[in-house]
C-alpha cells in the first residue's frame, strides 16, 4: 500500500488544475462582458458628445439665418422705397415731358404760323427762297424735338400701347399719300403694294415704325425706287420697306439702332440725327414686334417689322386715301374763333387765317371770345382751341361753353402738343378734330375746308 498517498495527491492536483482552468474561462467570459459593456458605454458617450456639437451648430446656423432674414427684410424695404421713389420720378418726368413739349412747341408753332402767313403774301423770288429755307429749318427742328420727346416717353414707360385690329390697306394708303409727294420731288419711284390683311397692333406706334423706315429709305436712296409691301409668314405679317440705296455693311447693322448713330456715306439727303431707328427699336420692344434688317452694300437694304395677324371681322373696311384732301377755292367770310393762352400764337393764327380771307376772333378764354363775338354781332363757323389754357382750363371745356351759346353742331379743332392717349380719347369722344403742334398750315387748311363743307 505504499503508492496510495501519491495517487491521492495527483488527483487533487488534477482537480485543482481543472478548477483553475474553469476559473480562467469564467474570468475570460467576465472580462469580455466587461469590455463589451465599456465599449457600449463609450459609443453612447461619443453619440452624446456628437449630439451636443450638432446642437451648437444648429443654434449657430439658426441665428445666422435669422440675421440673414432680417437683412433681407431690410433690403426689401430699401428696394420698395427705391421703387416708390423711381415711380414718383417717372410720374414727375411724365409731367415734365408734357409741360416741356407744350412750352417748347409753343414758340415753334407761332413761328411756323407767321412764316406760313408770310409765304401766303406776295413776295419776290429771293424772299420766297428765304421763306422756304426758314420753313425747312423749322421742319428739321420739329423733327429733332419730336424724336427726343418720343424717346424720353418710350424710356419713361409712359406710352401705353392701345393694341387693336387694324386694316393694313388703310395704313398703307395713308403712308402713300404722306410720302408720295416727297418721293416725287426727289425723283424716287415710291411703290406701295396694297393688302387686305388685318393685323393686331397699336396704330400710332406701328405707323411711327413704318414712317421711320420710309424716311430713312428716301433719305439714303439717290435714284431708283422704294417699295413698301407686306409678306405673309408663319410668325405674322412681315411689313417691309425695300430701297435701292447704298446698303449697310454687315458690321454696322446692329449699331444703326443706337441713339445718334448714323450710316453716313455722304449721300444722305437732308438732316438726320440718328434717332429714328432708336425709336423703332423701343416701339417694337413695347409692342413685342420683331424687327429684321438685311442689306447688301451697293444694292440696297430691307427693313421689316413682323406683326401678329388680327381678325378681319372686327375691322370696318374703308377706302385708302389716294392723296391729300383738296382745297376749296377759298374760305372767304368764314368766322373762326381762335382760343390760345399765348398772344404770339393768337397773332400767328390770325395772320394765317386772315390770308385765307377768314374773319378771326382771337382770345385767351371762351368768355373773352363771346364778348368779341357780341361786339361784332358775329356767329362762329368753327373753333380752333389750344388744349392747355391758363389756370387749368382746357380747350374742350372752352368749346363746350361756345356750343352752349351757338349750338352743339359747332365744329372744333383742338390743337395740342400733348400726344397722350388720354387727350386723344377725350377729344375723339367729344367729336372734335385733333391737330398736334406745331400745326402744319396745309393740313390745317384742308381740315377747316373739310369741316366747313
Amino acid at each position: 500500500m505504499p503508492d496510495a498517498p501519491m495517487t491521492s495527491a495527483d488527483d487533487r492536483m488534477r482537480t485543482v488544475e481543472l478548477e483553475n482552468a474553469k476559473l480562467r474561462k469564467i474570468n475570460r467570459v467576465l472580462m469580455d462582458r466587461v469590455e463589451r459593456s465599456v465599449d457600449m458605454q463609450g459609443n453612447d458617450f461619443a453619440l452624446f458628445e456628437t449630439a451636443i456639437v450638432l446642437e451648437a451648430k444648429v443654434r449657430e446656423r439658426t441665428a445666422a439665418l435669422e440675421r440673414a432674414l432680417v437683412e433681407l427684410e431690410r433690403s426689401n424695404a430699401l428696394l420698395r422705397a427705391a421703387k416708390a421713389e423711381a415711380d414718383a420720378a417717372n410720374r414727375s418726368k411724365t409731367r415734365f415731358l408734357a409741360a416741356a413739349g407744350h412750352d417748347l412747341l409753343q414758340p415753334l408753332n407761332a413761328a411756323r404760323l407767321f412764316v406760313s402767313a408770310l409765304a401766303e403774301s406776295k413776295q419776290s423770288a429771293a424772299n420766297l427762297r428765304l421763306i422756304e429755307s426758314i420753313d425747312a429749318s423749322f421742319d428739321s427742328f420739329e423733327s429733332l424735338l419730336r424724336d427726343l420727346l418720343d424717346i424720353s416717353r418710350l424710356d419713361a414707360g409712359v406710352l401705353t400701347p392701345e393694341v387693336e385690329d387694324l386694316s393694313m390697306n388703310l395704313l398703307l394708303g395713308t403712308l402713300a399719300a404722306e410720302f408720295g409727294p416727297l418721293a416725287r420731288r426727289q425723283g424716287i419711284d415710291l411703290r406701295v403694294v396694297p393688302t387686305r390683311t388685318v393685323v393686331h397692333s397699336d396704330k400710332n406706334l406701328l405707323g411711327r415704325i413704318l414712317r421711320n423706315f420710309l424716311s430713312n429709305a428716301l433719305r439714303y436712296t439717290e435714284h431708283g425706287r422704294v417699295l413698301l409691301g407686306c409678306r405673309r409668314t408663319a410668325r405674322g405679317l412681315s411689313i417691309e420697306v425695300h430701297d435701292t440705296g447704298p446698303g449697310i455693311p454687315a458690321d454696322r447693322l446692329d449699331a444703326i439702332f443706337d441713339e445718334f448713330r448714323r450710316f453716313d456715306d455722304g449721300r444722305g439727303r437732308g438732316p438726320g440725327y440718328g434717332l429714328g431707328l432708336a425709336i423703332v427699336k423701343r416701339a417694337a420692344r413695347i409692342l413685342d414686334h420683331r424687327i429684321e434688317v438685311t442689306s447688301k452694300v451697293g444694292i440696297g437694304a430691307r427693313f421689316a417689322v413682323i406683326v401678329p395677324y388680327g381678325h378681319a371681322g372686327r375691322v370696318e373696311e374703308r377706302p385708302a386715301p389716294d392723296g391729300a384732301m383738296a382745297w376749296k377755292a377759298g374760305l372767304r367770310g368764314a368766322c373762326i374763333v381762335v382760343l390760345d393762352n399765348e398772344p404770339s400764337v393768337q397773332q400767328g393764327m390770325a395772320a394765317l387765317l386772315g390770308r385765307w380771307e377768314c374773319e378771326v376772333v382771337a382770345a385767351q378764354t371762351a368768355d373773352a371770345a363771346l364778348v368779341e363775338l357780341d361786339r361784332g354781332h358775329l356767329a362762329p363757323d368753327l373753333v380752333i382751341a389750344d388744349y392747355h389754357l391758363d389756370h387749368g382750363a382746357v380747350g374742350t371745356q372752352a368749346v363746350a361753353s361756345l356750343r352752349q351759346r351757338f349750338g352743339h353742331d359747332l365744329p372744333a379743332v383742338i390743337v395740342t402738343a400733348d400726344r397722350s392717349p388720354q387727350v386723344l380719347n377725350e377729344v375723339t369722344e367729344l367729336g372734335h378734330q385733333l391737330l398736334n403742334k406745331p400745326v402744319r398750315p396745309a393740313k390745317l387748311r384742308s381740315l377747316i375746308d373739310h369741316l366747313l363743307a
